[in-house]
């Protein structure tokens, strides 16, 4: 487990969780920084509960002691002041020691591990809860920037073929932020932002919201900028042995979400796929290889 799943799991029971453990649970989602830097009981004394609430807590959710909560988010903090710069020097000594092919090897297995954990409950029931807000919504304007560019890309291309209710916003320009002066209280506005967070992303969803439109947030953490101002929040792991932050567990997350609204969408959704691909065809867009038959001797 990760401090994202960690703080996710946390964040999601946290209304339930009965007197001094709720209140424990508070003190962690607000203050991540404290968590990795000051003692158990320093922190107890802050979140005003016994020291030993804290290790309960940390037992609750599988974990040996309130020790690991400590581990987990020093592990983030220090994820976060490395930088760019920090991690590809962190990755070249693990390289240089363990050779490329185990590093490599490394990389792909921690990504494979971060889009599995989307199949968990949590993690289901918030690609579900946003994709039936984007199936119902009139129309769905995208954001993202640098790293995530691609990712809300993709998730406007994925929608394409069931209409054309998604658009994808620019940060400047004709096709930019203005758009959303035609927005209303039935659209949706999804972004796309992890840390490091571009403020231009944090600064759209605000404005989005402003206007009333039901903003979706995919990001890493609960108290990530956006995840504040969204009514639907997405969480994914980034964590990665690469010098880069991991961007394929929120592909898969924007693939699954268009899968869903599809199947939201029923009849009209497969009419819609099927003229789509019927246009592709037309226009020879793709490169269809036709299928090879093996003859087998029996049938000569």
């Amino acid at each position: 487990m990760d401090c994202a799943a960690f703080t996710d799991q946390i964040t999601r029971s946290v209304d339930v969780l009965p007197g001094q453990l709720g209140a424990a649970a508070r003190y962690i989602m607000e203050n991540p920084g404290d968590v990795a830097l000051l003692s158990m009981r320093e922190q107890a004394r802050r979140a005003g509960v016994q020291p030993w609430t804290m290790t309960r807590l940390a037992k609750r959710f599988g974990l040996e002691g309130y020790e690991e909560v400590r581990q987990l988010h020093g592990e983030a903090l220090k994820e976060q002041a490395l930088g760019f710069s920090g991690k590809a020097g962190a990755q070249v000594a693990r390289q240089r020691e363990a050779g490329g092919r185990a590093l490599g090897g490394e990389i792909a297995t921690v990504t494979a591990e971060q889009i599995s954990v989307l199949g968990q409950s949590g993690a289901v029931d918030a690609l579900v809860e946003a994709a039936g807000a984007i199936a119902k919504a009139r129309r769905i304007y995208c954001f993202g920037l640098r790293s995530n560019r691609p990712v809300a890309d993709h998730l406007v291309y994925l929608l394409s073929f069931l209409g054309e209710k998604a658009r994808m916003l620019e940060p400047d320009g004709s096709a930019g932020l203005d758009s959303l002066r035609f927005a209303t209280a039935e659209d949706v506005f999804f972004v796309a932002t992890v840390a490091p967070y571009t403020r231009a992303s944090v600064e759209a969803a605000r404005h989005a919201r402003a206007q009333g439109l039901t903003v979706i947030a995919l990001t890493d953490r609960p108290t990530s900028p956006v995840a504040a101002l969204a009514r639907h929040s997405i969480l994914v792991g980034t964590e990665s042995p690469s010098f880069f932050h991991a961007v394929a567990p929120a592909l898969a997350a924007v693939e699954v979400i268009a899968a869903l609204v599809a199947g939201e969408g029923g009849e009209a959704a497969l009419e819609e796929i099927a003229r789509t691909e019927r246009q592709l065809s037309e226009l020879n867009i793709h490169v269809l290889e036709q299928p090879t038959v093996t003859r087998q001797e029996g049938n000569r």
